[in-house]
């Protein structure tokens, strides 16, 4: 057991570290059990995210999930899973006139904040001529 302060700090750290580490570990098994007995793209997005999220916590390396993802996409292949194309064409229409009208309005945000900000004082230029010769002797 700890005596110092700062060891007993790091060990209770430590194990809520494990406990959060294994219940992402958790997620991701189940995702991929999941994904195993009813492949669907929608479920292989799910693992894949859930990947992804251990490598943004720092619980798994860049390219183990890469590799893993990569073996995930082997398997939906050889079931005859459907892939990205599905996905792509419907979110593309939708989001064409949301995006012309999202421009419209931010364009005039944008020109009416402008004005309302003032520009950041800039020095004297005696002080910044004085500076000049001085410093090419």
């Amino acid at each position: 057991m700890p005596i110092i302060k700062s060891a007993k700090k790091a060990a209770r750290q430590s194990i809520k570290r494990r406990e959060q580490n294994q219940e992402i570990k958790k997620t991701i098994r189940a995702a991929l059990k999941e994904f195993r007995s009813k492949p669907t793209a929608e479920k292989m997005a799910k693992v894949q995210s859930e990947y992804d999220k251990a490598v943004k916590k720092g619980l798994m390396k860049k390219n183990t999930a890469s590799r893993r993802k990569a073996k995930l996409a082997d398997f939906a292949k050889a079931k005859g899973v459907k892939l990205a194309a599905a996905k792509k064409a419907a979110p593309a229409k939708a989001a064409a006139p949301k995006a012309a009208a999202a421009k419209k309005p931010a364009a005039k945000a944008t020109a009416a904040k402008a004005p309302a900000k003032k520009p950041a004082a800039k020095k004297p230029a005696a002080k910044t001529a004085a500076k000049k010769p001085a410093a090419k002797k």
